[in-house]
């Protein structure tokens, strides 16, 4: 096969930042995404709908105005959060989802949630509104391997909270292991997961192998090779429960390249490129529509988009920048280590 039209893909797990980077970062996810899940973890957080309103007229005003692309708003959970708040915003139309950083997870997830029993309140009115709950799966407590904190959170997090809410809609973004895809696939209703673009494609030896690769260095960390291909087969099976999260999170390279590195890789400008690579390694090209362009829409209660792109099969490999300058600074592109062939025309 040397060409695919699928319809327009969205994103499902996109992080845009705010001023000089989300002015530098943006054309390439809308180049490509007509809509994508935004992360609300800025400096301060998304906490409120009208934090959420000021932060979407922002990324409206960054938009090149050739583009057409729809962002959809997120609020970040605090022990404080307001349910009567969370339910205006949802029923607004604004607010897609709610969501779930447990303290200390990632980048700017400080002020996540501690005590599970304080954020109920809110979890109890989103159970009861349909509006979907997406949780950075893994546990922040220091005994707990950095390997083992998503298959801990499911089991002492996760699983006992939708025990509690049955009827709460819960997204587990970035799965990075065997075990999520399991415990996925073993719900029978309210529970779908996000996969990213970087997870399919890298285990932990990439970034350890031959000295640090901080550039491969996110959270959750990649895990092993078992891991890595469980989740390709999961995101390449067409199950609907299954699609694409980039988690795409731009730093700065000094930000990468320094003692206490930050977490994130930048996937947005070459993810389709990297995906249609994966799928036709697994032999499943036919699949990609459906991870990229339907399952999302479906769990989120949306149509597909109409508009459709084409993914062409090039002789000679597809050309991406190593670096994009935006007004913060340099930030270094996601090299799969492989040569891509495909492009979107």
């Amino acid at each position: 096969m040397r060409s695919i039209t699928i319809r327009r893909p969205d994103d499902w797990h996109l992080h845009l930042r705010d001023g000089a980077m989300l002015e530098g970062v943006i054309a390439d996810t809308s180049r490509h995404f007509a809509r994508a899940i935004i992360m609300p973890n800025l400096v301060p957080p998304v906490v409120t709908t009208t934090d959420a309103t000021a932060y979407r007229q922002r990324i409206m005003a960054a938009l090149p105005k050739s583009d057409r692309f729809e962002p959809l708003m997120t609020l970040y959970l605090t022990e404080d959060t307001s349910p009567d708040d969370v339910e205006a915003g949802a029923k607004s139309g604004l607010i897609t989802a709610v969501k779930l950083y447990p303290a200390g997870a990632t980048t700017n997830s400080h002020g996540g949630v501690r005590d599970m029993e304080k954020a109920m309140p809110v979890l109890e009115r989103m159970a009861k509104i349909g509006l979907p709950l997406c949780v950075h799966g893994e546990v922040t407590t220091p005994e707990v391997d950095i390997f083992d904190r998503e298959k801990v959170f499911i089991d002492t997090v996760l699983d006992p909270l939708r025990r509690r809410l049955p009827e709460l809609k819960v997204t587990m973004e970035h799965v990075t292991t065997s075990d999520g895809i399991d415990y996925i696939r073993s719900a029978e209703r309210n529970i779908a997961g996000s996969i990213t673009t970087h997870h399919l494609i890298i285990n932990r030896n990439a970034i350890l192998v031959g000295g640090i690769k901080p550039h491969y260095y996110c959270l959750p960390v990649a895990k092993r090779e078992s891991h890595r291909l469980a989740l390709r087969a999961a995101a390449t099976s067409g199950d609907r429960r299954f699609f694409l999260g980039t988690d795409s999170a731009p730093h700065v390279d000094p930000l990468k390249e320094c003692a206490c590195g930050c977490a994130g890789i930048y996937t947005s400008i070459n993810t389709m490129s990297c995906l249609a690579h994966v799928f036709e390694q697994e032999g499943a090209l036919e699949k990609l529509e459906a991870f990229a362009s339907l399952n999302g829409p479906a769990w989120y209660g949306l149509a597909p988009n109409d508009e459709t792109i084409t993914l062409v099969k090039r002789d000679t490999p597809v050309s991406f920048p190593p670096k994009i300058e935006t007004g913060a600074g340099p930030v270094t592109v996601f090299d799969p280590m492989f040569p891509l062939h495909w492009d979107v025309e």
